[in-house]
């Protein structure tokens, strides 16, 4: 059924004219259909700058020339989604997919087209590694090392198979290997962390060159820069040398394994800026390691300390960060947040001294953010089953969106008691959507008690007993 679908949108866009000869002029054709438009467009990026936006027809289908692209990983963007693929002068790449089902459904089709789905593969199956990742470390480092040389030798003949009938180009043979190389790197980083943390009775039976592949990475690699699987590793490795150090230095103590804390994130961000030349590969990890460390600040001297250390390592978004720092200096610690307003679903203003009377979570959320809000509402109904002593208050971000936050509620069947959307605030909205991993504790007065906690933390239920505990 899927190829008859694709043979027919072939067909469908060669006949509209959409298709030329870019196999011949060395163009790149791209083009498509998506069934369940989340917009009426979609982005093209490559190395964080966006190269087109091109608007859906009546068809829901798009499809332009490119005469001077180069070849390269591009980002196909359909927001709130997105995904890689790999082009080429000469290819001619079209792309369908369903948003209900944005990954699994994607496909790729038309001259050179095999490349993006080699890398989708991948894709999907290293999602799957970050199931059995959670398997594996409970095994021994020797099983574990056959089983991660057994996958990425997988890997290796599937590639050497396609590119017999494929002809691809040594550019792109360079990085499909090195996109194997660092799904393998970071398999035996996290295993590394894992048994680190949680198995240290492996800890000694760990061989010596299990980690030797550090040696090979390369934090200057432009072509994989716009690659998940290389970031994900990088993001990983930074980890993994934060604490390497914080043990060294600290003796090893249980706060060495926060990911979270001050010092954890201020070594990442000193370990990226000294490792990596790529400034928006360096960007990239410094924005989220800023926002973090910030959003996570519960004193004024912190936030000065952190604009400071960026502030010295020349970090070029300074100023997007001090705006965040104004934000956060309002949601410290013994803070109120009775004054600040919020609406509820009736359209009624309110302030939060007027929603809050009791022992209150909140956090926020975003419409353009679905898997993520629904796994936030989706821990919020449990807990709120479990502890009934204690409001959780979810707070949508999207300033002046009434509408589509409300049919957001309704789809998605969320109890409209306990739901508010930010009102009366001079802040963009990007700006708060740095807090949608972000919990406050608010006692009944609406004086945060605790605003360092995260969503997904181990210790999350813990914390929030002694909170109710108060």
């Amino acid at each position: 059924m899927k190829y008859f679908y694709f043979l027919s949108l072939c067909c469908a866009l060669i006949f509209s004219g959409c298709t030329n000869d870019s196999n011949e002029n060395g163009t790149i054709y791209l083009g498509g259909q998506i069934n369940n438009p989340e917009t009426d467009f979609v982005v093209i990026s490559k190395e964080n700058k966006i190269i087109d936006t091109l608007f859906l027809d009546a068809k829901n289908q798009f499809g332009k020339n490119y005469p001077k692209l180069e070849a390269g990983i591009y980002t196909f963007n359909h927001p709130p989604e997105s995904q890689i693929m790999y082009m080429e002068p000469g290819d001619s790449v079209l792309i369908y997919l369903n948003t209900l089902s944005f990954d699994e459904s994607l496909n790729f089709s038309g001259a050179g087209a095999e490349k993006s789905n080699f890398l989708l593969d991948m894709f999907l199956k290293n999602e799957q590694n970050n199931d059995l990742i959670l398997t594996y470390y409970k095994i021994a480092p020797s099983e574990f090392a056959r089983i991660t040389d057994s996958i990425r030798q997988q890997r290796i003949n599937k590639l050497n198979t396609l590119s017999e009938d494929r002809e691809f180009s040594e550019e792109f043979l360079e990085v499909a290997r090195a996109s194997i190389d660092y799904e393998y790197f970071d398999l035996r980083e996290r295993y590394t962390f894992l048994i680190n943390k949680y198995r240290r009775d492996y800890r000694d039976q760990i061989p010596e060159d299990f980690n030797n592949y550090r040696k090979e990475i390369d934090f200057n690699n432009r072509e994989l820069q716009d690659y998940y699987v290389y970031t994900n590793f990088i993001d990983d490795y930074l980890r993994s040398k934060a604490i390497e150090y914080c043990t060294r230095t600290h003796n090893e103590h249980k706060d060495c394994y926060n990911i979270n804390s001050y010092k954890n994130i201020e070594r990442r961000m000193i370990l990226i800026d000294s490792l990596s030349n790529i400034e928006s590969l360096k960007n990239e990890f410094l924005d989220r390691l800023a926002t973090l460390a910030i959003v996570n600040s519960e004193k004024v001297s912190r936030i000065d300390s952190i604009l400071q250390l960026l502030k010295d390592i020349e970090y070029t978004h300074i100023e997007e960060a001090r705006d965040l720092a104004e934000i956060q200096k309002v949601y410290l610690n013994g803070q109120s947040l009775a004054d600040l307003w919020a609406v509820n679903t009736s359209g009624k203003e309110l302030k939060y001294g007027e929603i809050i009377n009791k022992p209150t979570v909140t956090y926020a959320w975003s419409l353009y953010a679905p898997a993520h809000h629904r796994w936030q509402h989706n821990i919020i109904s449990s807990l709120r089953d479990k502890y009934p002593q204690v409001d959780f208050i979810g707070v949508n971000v999207d300033i002046n969106e009434r509408e589509e936050w409300l049919r957001t509620l309704e789809t998605f069947g969320y109890d409209k008691s306990f739901e508010y959307q930010i009102a009366r605030r001079q802040i963009t909205k990007d700006s708060y959507r740095r807090y949608l991993n972000k919990l406050f504790f608010v006692n009944k007065d609406a004086i945060i008690v605790k605003g360092d906690i995260q969503f997904g933390n181990t210790d999350f239920e813990e914390e929030l007993e002694k909170f109710i505990a108060k």
